[in-house]
């Protein structure tokens, strides 16, 4: 492969950084997925045995493990991990996005747009790799 590929810092956010417009509701939405596959493959519970476990549909386990999360809210997806014998503790964090506008006018040569053909690209090559959506990022990342 000849292309170069340009390297862009992201935000700490993928949905912020593609432009979706719930970018923290789907954040949290995926990491509390992520969670509640965690718990399925470390139990080895399959999502007929999850169904019978939290009487929660099998279908729906398996739009968790596919990423189709636009049925669920964040108090169903708690729920689901409170079935599963886990409890949730929740830490707010809470900033205005002036970091982000001082970033981009300090470095305005940095700001760009991502083209559809860069999104499909980026997602195909992607494809299949496991991000640790846990692990905090030093203040200096932020």
């Amino acid at each position: 492969m000849t292309d170069d590929i340009e390297i862009v810092r992201g935000s700490g956010n993928v949905f912020r950084d593609f432009g979706h417009g719930n970018a923290d509701l789907e954040q949290l939405k995926s990491v509390l997925a992520a969670k509640i596959i965690g718990v399925l493959d470390d139990k080895d519970i399959s999502v007929r045995k999850a169904q019978a476990m939290t009487g929660i549909a099998a279908a729906d386990f398996s739009r968790l493990r596919k990423a189709r999360l636009d049925r669920f809210t964040v108090d169903r997806l708690v729920t689901i991990l409170n079935r599963l014998d886990q409890q949730v503790k929740v830490q707010v964090s809470v900033r205005p996005f002036r970091k982000l506008a001082r970033d981009m006018s300090e470095h305005p040569k940095q700001a760009r747009s991502i083209k559809a053909s860069l999104r499909k690209r980026v997602r195909a090559l992607t494809k299949g790799v496991k991000v640790d959506l846990q692990t905090r990022l030093s203040p200096d990342e932020e």
